[in-house]
């Protein structure tokens, strides 16, 4: 009888923590930052250094730079995660929809605008409150440049420096450039170019008050302006009445000032809105002020102004990581991908089926399932983005500005069917149009056109979205 010869051994399967350091990095930068967290927290093999260098080239890769550890932080890696989710949610802006106008910035960093200035004694359209202005400059082209019905390359060249963000206010604009100086341009009869006087400016002019300070984000709002330093600090300047600006008082600032009351706050992301403003600090928590009607601050019955910054104390357990500040209404995503509206509901603004108003964040269960990465709230619509690149939208639907084709109103989220085969990856809610940059480095338009803000050349509405062709020198 024969004996068959023994096998060599095989060599053990190798280990997950077997395989080169560098390569598990890499692996891990690949998930998101929630799964990061999630998997960090339970797995024995999965130590924190190794998290902590993925999420930190997660964040590399995708072109922002986490905050430093803040004191006391017993997690570094929830805390990285977190700040991971919220850069990602609150991205550089590179295009911009405001009332009647737009902004881009193209792959080299050059700004763009097209829409319409506003005439001589034209007032805008009003909600609430009688502020009515007149301005020159919108656009940014200097003198004589009152129309552009396609984008068109600003002869300002930002001092050589590269746009990064784009932020397109009621009647003015915003510019962060890479170096962290801010430029503004348009209508400043407010102080809201924060140039210390009420002149238009015609051209991009930097803003000398923020020289010394590292600007990391920008927000236009009706008649004032936000802005957050790398330090965690908000500063706001313009029209202060009904508190918008922070300062505890309604008095107008010519000047960029910082908001005393956030000190001690480290603040992720700010945004400006018709009268009220949001700020999300590193803890998760939002902060509202400025005007108080109709619930937008979201402090429940307490609808007066807020002179100072206030908690909104109904996000309590949750961790907020986007907010959008719009009319009358303000939306927020939590850290797991949930979308928060209240407010004013008409037109179904508030995405909950009806066009009851909300005077606390609730959450909008027709977005169950979808996990959501940003929202834009505009003048009586909202946009929201899925992590598979798809759009949703709901409100009022005027001028085609929710891209389904029709006019209808749209009591809850529907998705913008029409944007399937591409993927976005951030929205921007104006007035009467709307706006979606997609991976492919395109832009994305809908909505009234009237004003030339949609930028295909003509004033005709687009119900579906379009795509904006290639900008003009």
């Amino acid at each position: 009888m024969s004996v068959a010869a023994p096998s060599p051994e095989e060599p053990p399967p190798t280990r997950l923590l077997d395989l080169p350091t560098d390569l598990l990095v890499r692996v891990v930068s690949r998930c998101e930052a929630v799964d990061i967290a999630r998997v960090a927290a339970v797995s024995l093999l999965f130590h924190a250094s190794l998290a902590l260098e993925g999420i930190r080239l997660r964040a590399q890769e995708r072109g922002f730079e986490l905050p430093a550890l803040p004191e006391g932080e017993s997690c570094a890696v929830r805390w990285l995660c977190s700040a991971a989710l919220l850069c990602e949610s609150n991205p550089p802006a590179r295009a911009a929809a405001g009332s009647r106008h737009s902004l881009f910035i193209d792959g080299e960093g050059r700004l763009s605008s097209c829409g319409k200035e506003v005439e001589e004694g034209e007032e805008e359209e009003e909600d609430e409150e009688d502020e009515v202005e007149e301005f020159s400059g919108l656009l940014g082209h200097g003198e004589g440049v009152t129309r552009l019905n396609t984008p068109t390359r600003l002869p300002s060249t930002l001092g050589g420096e590269r746009a990064v963000s784009v932020s397109a206010g009621a009647g003015h604009s915003l510019a962060l450039t890479a170096d962290g100086a801010v430029w503004s341009w348009g209508g400043g009869s407010l102080g809201q170019l924060g140039h210390g006087d009420l002149q238009n400016q015609l051209l991009p002019k930097k803003i000398e008050a923020l020289a010394g300070q590292r600007v990391v984000a920008v927000s236009a709002g009706d008649g004032y302006s936000l802005a957050l330093t790398a330090d965690g600090a908000v500063w706001s300047w313009g029209y202060g009445y009904s508190g918008r600006l922070g300062h505890g008082d309604q008095q107008d600032q010519l000047l960029p000032m910082k908001i005393e009351a956030m000190a001690g706050q480290r603040v992720l992301a700010v945004s400006a809105g018709f009268a009220h403003s949001l700020a999300i600090t590193a803890d998760g928590s939002v902060w509202s002020w400025g005007r108080g009607t109709f619930g937008k601050l979201g402090h429940g019955q307490q609808q007066q102004n807020q002179l100072e910054p206030k908690k909104v104390e109904a996000f309590a357990g949750q961790r907020v990581i986007a907010v959008s500040a719009g009319n009358l209404h303000s939306l927020a995503i939590t850290a797991d991908g949930s979308v928060w509206s209240w407010g004013w509901g008409a037109c179904g603004r508030l995405g909950h089926g009806d066009q009851q108003g909300q005077l606390l964040p609730m959450k909008i269960e027709a977005l169950a399932g979808q996990r959501v990465l940003a929202v834009s709230a505009g003048f009586a619509h909202s946009l929201a983005l899925t992590a598979d690149g798809a759009v949703w939208s709901w409100g009022a639907g005027g001028g085609g500005k929710l891209g389904h084709g029709d006019e209808q109103s749209q009591l809850l989220p529907k998705k913008v069917e029409a944007l399937t085969a591409r993927r976005v990856v951030a929205v921007s809610a104006g007035v009467m149009h709307s706006l979606a940059p997609t991976a492919d480095g395109a832009i994305w338009s809908w909505g009234d056109g009237q004003d030339g803000q949609l930028g295909h050349g003509d004033t005709q509405r687009q119900q579906l979205p379009k795509k904006v062709e290639d900008q003009r020198a």
